[in-house]
């Protein structure tokens, strides 16, 4: 055993060369630390032409500037507002690729679509055709291009826990006594509507995954939904409702689709605790760490103990798979973030944690311009594109903060620790690289607080001088220990500053050794 360890290489790396080789390979995948745009084609970009795309739809569009509504019809026992429309399509979308870029955008996450016919498309028609009120086939290949010659990935959300009641699939299973795909779904007289529904829903008929032969449509084949698709040059799949596809199917779909594509990859809509599914899917969605900080920031646990609950999250979790999960605010199933923390202040602090925690940033259309919205359907409002100006506050601190994340390969694919506080929360990401690290500080209180703690940062001088990239003010660090005064909800952003003065640096041996 030592002599394999020696023969491969690993028993002759010094420590620092180890966490260097580490270090690059995190930096090399594109999973770690990606900043996802999440976007809903049919709410995203007007129709330029309302009178030739009318004809796609059996209800007349609704202006962009209405707000969607909900509606229960009694006597269908049913909501008529998933079946209204906006228009929008995926050539809308390849027009404001440019916006999603300059946002600091690495991915452009899709809701579904496949045919279907409901605005929101969870219930698939047919998995293979792209839904014509969206566009063609062809459209979706010219995007797709689009989105790879400006260095970014495109993902599809990937809906397997269920089909829709019109597909042709299911409707000859249900007709047909004898049909091969009888037992894709739980049909029988147990059931209310005849046939099990996702959720109780009789427009989404259950697939029953236990039979092989729908694993095999949906993941297993070569000739597979997952894998089809994967050839044809998308990056990966966020899958819904994956945790009810449960840790075995979940490693079955993952490991067909890294198969077919190295290195795509595979999210699952896990909202729990965001631990123990590493393996089943590359991450999962991580809801815990941003409303962690939203109880903080409202006042329902101190700082200190927030950041005890992110080492125990770490610990439990582990690195890797967070930097992979998508850090989320909000998503096309919940409030929207400006209608949960309604002062822009504190939504800044949301999104500082959002953009500096272990994660991938999830940003959901609209909300980078502070976009309201109670929960489904109002959270699917139109894009405001009006409102896409600096002197919109939220945009202006998306920018920025984005702008910031992209600077700073730690908040990437960093390591994280605590750091020793009591009312603040403070926490540092590091590498490898002295120069990377970044030290971030925030007051959740109502009060300005001052407090003293351990950078736990070994590398920087007992009288190191820490620079807040947020406000351009400096801070020395003494014997490790970092003195600092926050007024109230307020956050610094602190990384070493290094530059040498009268020609001298006490850090150019380190800067040399970190190369």
């Amino acid at each position: 055993m030592v002599t394999a360890l020696i023969a491969g290489g690993l028993l002759a790396m010094t420590p620092s060369q180890q966490a260097k080789s580490d270090f690059e390979k995190r930096a090399n995948d594109w999973r770690n630390g990606a900043v996802v745009y999440q976007v809903f084609v049919d709410r995203f970009v007007p129709p330029t032409n309302i009178a030739a795309k009318q004809s796609l739809y059996q209800t007349p569009l609704k202006p962009w500037t209405e707000l969607p509504k909900a509606r229960f019809d009694e006597k269908t026992k049913s909501y008529p507002h998933v079946y209204d429309f906006w228009g929008g399509d995926l050539n809308g979308l390849s027009t404001k690729l440019d916006y999603i870029q300059q946002l600091g955008a690495d991915v452009v996450y899709l809701n579904p679509i496949f045919t279907s016919p409901s605005n929101h498309k969870y219930d698939t028609t047919d998995y293979l055709e792209i839904d014509p009120q969206l566009g063609t086939m062809s459209d979706f290949k010219s995007l797709l291009k689009q989105v790879h010659a400006k260095k970014m990935r495109l993902m599809l959300d990937g809906v397997f826990n269920h089909i829709g009641n019109e597909s042709p699939i299911f409707l000859e299973a249900k007709s047909n006594p004898k049909s091969a795909r009888r037992d894709w779904f739980f049909i029988g007289n147990e059931y209310e509507k005849g046939y099990r529904g996702w959720a109780g829903v009789s427009s989404m008929p259950a697939l029953k995954l236990e039979n092989p032969e729908v694993r095999d449509y949906l993941w297993r084949s070569k000739t597979s939904v997952v894998n089809d698709y994967l050839k044809l040059g998308i990056d990966g799949w966020r899958l819904d409702v994956a945790f009810e596809l449960g840790p075995d199917y979940l490693s079955e779909l993952t490991k067909s689709a890294h198969a077919t594509k190295k290195g795509s990859a595979v999210i699952g809509e896990i909202s729990g605790y965001p631990a123990e599914w590493h393996g089943a899917v590359d991450g999962v969605f991580n809801f815990h760490s941003i409303n962690l900080g939203i109880e903080m920031l409202n006042g329902n646990v101190s700082g200190g103990q927030v950041g005890q609950m992110y080492d125990d999250l770490v610990a439990d979790a582990g690195i890797e798979p967070l930097l992979k999960a998508w850090l989320i605010t909000d998503n096309h199933d919940t409030p929207r973030l400006s209608s949960v923390v309604k002062d822009t202040e504190t939504r800044h602090l949301v999104k500082v944690l959002q953009m500096t925690l272990p994660g991938s940033p999830c940003l959901y259309y609209g909300t980078e311009l502070g976009l309201p919205g109670a929960g489904d359907p109002e959270c699917r409002a139109p894009m405001p594109w009006d409102k896409v100006t600096d002197s919109n506050p939220d945009y202006a601190s998306t920018k920025n903060l984005l702008k910031l994340r992209k600077a700073m390969p730690a908040l990437k694919y960093g390591d994280y620790k605590s750091l020793r506080t009591d009312k603040l929360l403070a926490f540092a990401r590091t590498t490898d690289r002295l120069q990377d690290t970044v030290i971030v500080v925030m007051n959740p209180t109502a009060k300005t607080v001052k407090e003293s703690f351990a950078s736990r940062v070994g590398r920087i001088m007992s009288w190191g001088e820490m620079l807040d990239v947020m406000t351009g003010k400096k801070y020395r660090s003494i014997t490790g220990m970092l003195n600092l005064e926050l007024p109230a909800k307020s956050a610094m952003i602190l990384v070493p500053s290094t530059d040498p003065f009268g020609g001298y640096s006490p850090y150019q041996r380190i800067l040399d050794s970190d190369g």
